[in-house]
């Protein structure tokens, strides 16, 4: 058996979309997990819609993900050039088109946008839906060789098409949806090569694939309906078929095609939203392909170990993002400390502006959030003390109320002024030792100097943690704001 070759062939047009992610890891899996070759190819053949940047944002996508190439434009190797323009500038596709010429099964075609035009008509598709196509009616096959000599001396534009059969089918197989036939009278006679001298899409990708030694094809179910036109050039040209895998779309939670702006349409979208690489790969690898047991959390090794391309789905893929939080925030819960801390603090900083151990801030999130930005709302009172209403101390788990608050808040304030270190361990202790002097449970002795130094009903951290982070001074002059907020609602309650 010949060794596994795969490909990742995108288009340098924009932002990398999520299935264009999916389907560079589905073909990098399916070749590592054989001991194959995975190669990038960049065909940019659409020359009106090239966009320069693209080209960097595949080569930063690629590398941040790790889907690393054995062969390709960077790098090389032995089936180059790796970018289509480069191929066409050699005369590859022009060659083989002319080659399907001589054979008869290809021909020039001189009509022009009128002509095509006239050619237009409507029909009704199987679900009922009416659109317009253009079926050529292979008028320029029929030109003599002396005509089409002529023409292409006058400098007349063509383009060249495939001469494909009108009678019988052609049938093509997929990997998940098996055999596919369909009548070749609906098939139109494909241009191979566009009046600008550059390829289609659907002819370089054929050839490349060809002289690449593709083995296996990874591509968007949205591309069943020309699967038969590849099929019809393999067969023109005598090559063998690599084997296809058509993915399943993915849609957002409404069932709709992911668009760009649904905001998560691309990887950096993603990124930029506070996602981290990892889970946003493992996320995308699970939209359309499911493991052999209940695990959703895989390392790429670990991607590449259990992925078997038949357990892909043929029914479309839901993005659900609560699902990709949730998973983003496994991530983060599991990452070294180092690394966390360098990817929040650009948050933290965008809202911490005083001089705060900003690293023990970072600690106390590290298990409270599912992406980067959520941080923000999460630490703001670190930042400024927000105005709030006294009915935060009343809590009927910790029997709390406003005046036992006050009471307890002031005994408090007395305990910690004259505390000294301000230190984690000494705050724990000496609030402890109070609430023990005091009788009380420990919810009732905390939960009203966590509400006074914080504003806040949930805090990532307790007391302890953040009078430790706001320091000495500013803890204390938040204690005495939480009593003077007690000491007026408690004078407006009613006289027993």
């Amino acid at each position: 058996m010949s060794k596994i070759r795969t490909r990742f062939a995108p288009s340098p047009t924009g932002r990398m979309h999520v299935g264009n992610l999916r389907t560079a890891l589905y073909a990098y899996l399916i070749a590592k997990h054989e001991g194959g070759s995975f190669i990038l190819r960049i065909e940019d053949t659409d020359q009106e819609r090239y966009y320069a940047e693209a080209l960097d944002i595949i080569y930063r996508t690629m590398e941040k993900t790790g889907l690393v190439h054995d062969e390709g434009p960077d790098i090389g190797g032995d089936a180059g050039p790796y970018i289509q323009s480069e191929r066409q500038a050699a005369g590859i596709y022009m060659e083989y088109a002319k080659k399907l010429i001589d054979e008869g099964k290809a021909y020039y075609c001189f009509c022009d946008k009128e002509r095509l035009e006239s050619l237009r008509q409507t029909i009704t598709t199987e679900s009922g839906e009416t659109k317009e196509i253009v079926i050529y009616d292979k008028r320029c096959l029929h030109l003599s060789p002396e005509e089409v000599q002529e023409k292409l001396a006058s400098g007349i534009p063509y383009v060249i098409r495939q001469n494909t059969p009108t009678e019988g089918t052609t049938t093509f197989h997929d990997e998940l949806y098996g055999s596919v036939t369909v009548p070749n009278q609906e098939l139109d006679d494909m241009i191979l090569i566009k009046s600008d001298g550059f390829p289609t899409y659907n002819f370089a990708n054929v050839v490349d694939d060809h002289l690449m030694g593709i083995t296996h094809v990874v591509r968007g179910n949205e591309y069943i309906s020309s699967a038969p036109k590849y099929t019809l050039l393999y067969q023109a040209f005598g090559w063998e078929e690599p084997k296809y895998i058509h993915c399943p779309l993915i849609t957002d939670e409404n069932h709709q095609k992911l668009s760009k702006r649904s905001g998560h349409a691309s990887f950096e979208d993603l990124l930029d939203q506070g996602f981290v690489t990892e889970a946003v790969l493992n996320y995308v690898a699970l939209l359309g392909w499911s493991p052999d047991s209940n695990q959703e959390l895989f390392t790429l090794d670990e991607l590449v170990r259990e992925f078997d391309y038949h357990r892909i789905n043929k029914s479309p893929s839901v993005f659900d993002i609560n699902k990709l939080k949730w998973m983003n925030g496994e991530y983060l819960k599991n990452m070294e400390p180092e690394r966390f801390s360098n990817l929040i603090m650009p948050y933290i900083k965008e809202v911490i502006t005083k001089d705060l151990p900003l690293d023990k801030i970072a600690a106390l999130v590290k298990t409270r959030i599912e992406i980067l930005p959520d941080v923000k709302e999460l630490i703001d009172f670190f930042e400024a003390l927000p105005d709030y209403d006294t009915a935060l101390y009343c809590h009927k788990k910790m029997k709390t109320d406003e005046r036992n608050s006050l009471e307890i808040l002031k005994e408090e304030y007395e305990c910690l002024k004259a505390l000294e270190p301000w230190t984690l361990d000494a705050l724990h202790d000496r609030l402890m030792e109070y609430i023990a002097e005091k009788g009380i449970k420990n919810g009732m002795g905390l939960w009203p100097v966590r509400t006074a130094v914080s504003g806040k009903q949930s805090t990532p951290g307790g007391a302890f943690e953040i009078m430790e982070i706001l320091g000495k001074e500013e803890s204390l002059r938040r204690i005495e704001i939480g009593i003077q907020k007690l000491e007026q609602a408690v004078k407006s309650y009613p006289i027993q």
